[in-house]
């Protein structure tokens, strides 16, 4: 079954239209919890998976959102009539995060804006004392990652990165049978997303800035551009100066449970990478449509494939990841897990999952903050991780295909043409963190 991003979101909204997501303290005074048991949350990004994300957290009674932030007012203004009547209480509204971040009396923020913006205002969250829900990528850039962790740790911040698969109980199933070793040696991993909304197959000209969008600050530390629809809401992430294509959107995903899957922390040994548009090559997408990717250990292989603009797959899946053993094959996507034995070495095998993953992924993230306990099911060193997978393919193809291995020590490739990728140029008055400030 196709899933898509639209898909998820839909579901999740549903549910909170539903009533199912009202907090205790909106209940009546015979269900009012104690407010330093109460969490005050404000979310910055209220479109897509920013309001997927507050939905779920709203299921939790401790809950309670004070803040809504977004550049666009028409937005704001929805999101703002949803939360009040899903809560009882009417949330305050910004257009400037760094005035949310200046509440005392916020707890936590959920950060759900495009990629490009996710490292400042992570950064800034921390030096607030705020601790976080960051949408994955953690980062649109390498150096944005290494800052991101290195504020966390500085703040002794408790992060979750929605990476929500971490927290899936067939994905933790899936783990446990290839610890077990019934696959035998495995000597390669495949993983694949194939999306129509990743190609962008036929461009409009820009346009003038809808009312009520301020988009000079929606662009912030990316370069200045005219506007135009295709590279704003959601298809951003087609463009290099936001996002990185479906390796950076669902790539942290996959490549996440690839890693997990083969016990993998560290760098690859070289990264072999080649892109180009070539299924939709007048598409108005920078991002390739058309990726593949190898990440080499001494022991296996690590393949990355999109195609963007399709929607069929290996085993009738179009996302999904492989692990091909001596006694068999595993596959795996958010439906499911399957064993395809090798001559009968091993037992045929489907485990379904039960479509708790994002429920389970909050929980776990409430629960820690109220522990301290910074080893959330997804830390920010593992969205580090998976994102500079992404990142490595990205700059790989966009060099032309030369191997690369990266030194995570001194921060660079051994090829200096892909340095250059390393740490975007932030558009002044802003400032990339850790560049005096």
């Amino acid at each position: 079954m196709t899933v898509d991003r639209r898909s998820f979101i839909k579901m999740t909204s549903a549910i909170a239209a539903g009533g199912m997501m009202v907090p205790a303290f909106a209940r009546g005074a015979g269900h009012l919890i104690a407010p330093s048991d109460r969490l005050n949350m404000a979310l910055i990004g209220c479109r897509n998976m920013g309001w997927a994300d507050l939905s779920g957290f709203l299921q939790h009674k401790e809950v309670r959102c004070l803040a809504l932030c977004d550049i666009d007012k028409n937005v704001l203004a929805s999101r703002a009539k949803e939360l009040s009547e899903l809560q009882g209480q009417k949330p305050d509204l910004y257009g400037d995060y760094r005035a949310v971040l200046d509440r005392k009396d916020i707890d936590a923020v959920i950060i759900g804006t495009p990629d490009h913006w996710h490292c400042l205002q992570f950064v800034d969250s921390c030096e607030a004392g705020k601790d976080i829900y960051v949408e994955k990528p953690i980062s649109n850039s390498i150096a944005g990652c290494d800052a991101m962790v290195s504020a966390a740790e500085k703040y002794n911040t408790v992060i979750q990165v929605g990476q929500q698969q971490r927290s899936g109980k067939h994905w933790h199933e899936m783990i446990g049978y290839l610890r077990s070793g019934k696959l035998g040696n495995i000597g390669r991993v495949h993983i694949w997303a194939n999306f129509n909304y990743a190609a962008i197959k036929s461009p409009v000209p820009d346009s003038g800035i809808p009312e009520g969008v301020d988009f000079n600050t929606w662009l912030g530390p990316a370069p200045g551009r005219t506007f135009n629809k295709q590279r704003f809401h959601g298809s951003w992430r087609m463009f290099w100066d936001y996002g990185g294509g479906l390796i950076t959107d669902w790539g942290v995903h996959l490549l996440d449970m690839g890693l997990w899957g083969m016990d993998i922390k560290a760098m690859p040994q070289k990264i072999l990478s080649s892109g180009g548009n070539y299924l939709y090559p007048e598409g108005a997408h920078e991002t390739f449509d058309t990726l593949s990717v190898t990440y080499q250990f001494p022991d296996f292989m690590l393949e990355w494939e999109n195609n963007a603009g399709v929607e069929t797959g290996p085993y009738g899946r179009n996302y999904g990841v492989l692990f091909r053993g001596t006694n068999g094959t595993l596959v795996a996507d958010r439906n499911n897990w399957a064993v395809y034995p090798e001559k009968e070495k091993i037992a045929e095998l489907t485990v379904q999952a039960d479509g708790r993953d994002h429920q389970n992924h909050i929980r776990n993230f409430l629960d820690h903050v109220k522990s301290r306990d910074r080893n959330t099911a997804c830390t920010i060193e593992n969205g580090s991780l998976c994102a500079r997978y992404a990142h490595f393919g990205n700059i790989g193809a966009r060099i032309g295909g030369a191997a690369l291995t990266y030194d995570p020590k001194k921060g660079k490739f051994d090829v200096s043409a892909a340095n250059k990728y390393l740490q975007p140029e932030y558009r002044s008055p802003w400032k990339f963190p850790g560049r005096g400030r």
